[in-house]
């Protein structure tokens, strides 16, 4: 049995925390240059320039991203041979998250969901655990935009509407969404479990670095068929039309009730703030 400080876990979340919101992770900088190559309309390509001074600018001056600096999401693996001592680990995570929204100067967008009431530290955040082998302890963080959250949907699809069905929803779900996620997006699609499951699937997705491949042949060519077609709807980056609406879409899939095909789509706007720490 290996034993971590929850000191070390409540440092490192700050951190993330903090680097998250000033730097944007190399493969969303890949992914503009190489969609920036392909527009053809000065608007498009202008976006994209400004879109590069901004994370440029971010990384110089360590101001944010963004404005909305977001809700903290974490996927926490646990290794089952790995206890924290100190305090419990949802208490170190949440501890971390107050200590680097505040010390950072980040802005806390958490509330009360009736009175509106802030919480004043960005607490509490969404925590999802997962136990795993060994005796390590892997936290993946999210900051997840106001803007964006709210053009993401959950459905239950009829079994028969299979691939189509979710290619379709999937579709008017992003075109119905337009500008207002701040596009080009990445789309995290999360297919089967259950009412709730699907939803933390199709956000789990959007950790993923973009560009990759799905290790899932099947859902590999969804993603593949289903980016090309978002991106002929024309929506462009910002919404001032262009060739990238979408910067990738990525698939998780589970089992699901035989009556049953939950679908959720999960949208992150262009800043898609992530970062991953290995304790």
């Amino acid at each position: 049995m290996r034993t971590l400080n929850a000191d070390d876990v409540v440092e490192a979340v700050a951190r993330m925390c903090v680097d998250a919101n000033r730097y944007l992770p190399e493969d969303v900088r890949e992914r503009f240059a190489h969609c920036a190559a392909g527009e053809d309309t000065p608007a498009a390509r202008e976006v994209f320039r400004q879109l590069t001074e901004n994370y440029q600018l971010a990384e110089e001056t360590g101001l944010p991203l963004c404005q909305d600096t977001g809700l903290a999401v974490f996927f926490v693996d646990v290794g089952e041979d790995l206890r924290v001592e100190g305090m419990n680990l949802r208490e170190a995570i949440n501890e971390g998250v107050r200590k680097g929204y505040t010390e950072g100067f980040l802005r806390k967008s958490v509330c009360d969901p009736l009175t509106r009431a802030n919480t004043r530290d960005n607490t509490p955040a969404v925590i999802h655990f997962d136990i795993v082998p060994g005796d390590r302890l892997k936290i993946a963080f999210m900051a997840k935009g106001g803007g964006s959250e709210n053009m993401s949907r959950v459905t239950m699809l009829a079994p028969a509407q299979g691939w189509p069905g979710i290619r379709k929803f999937v579709l008017e779900r992003v075109a119905e969404a337009g500008p207002n996620p701040c596009p080009p997006t990445v789309v995290g699609i999360g297919v089967g479990g259950t009412f709730d499951y699907a939803p933390i699937l199709a956000k789990k997705a959007l950790m993923r670095k973009l560009g990759d491949t799905n290790p899932d042949p099947r859902l590999d060519a969804m993603e593949k068929e289903l980016l090309a077609d978002l991106n002929k709807l024309g929506i462009g980056p910002m919404g001032l039309g262009g060739r990238t609406t979408t910067l990738d879409v990525k698939i998780a899939m589970s089992p699901c009730h035989i009556a049953s095909l939950p679908l959720a789509v999960n949208i992150q706007c262009h800043s898609s703030r992530h970062q991953e720490v290995e304790l």
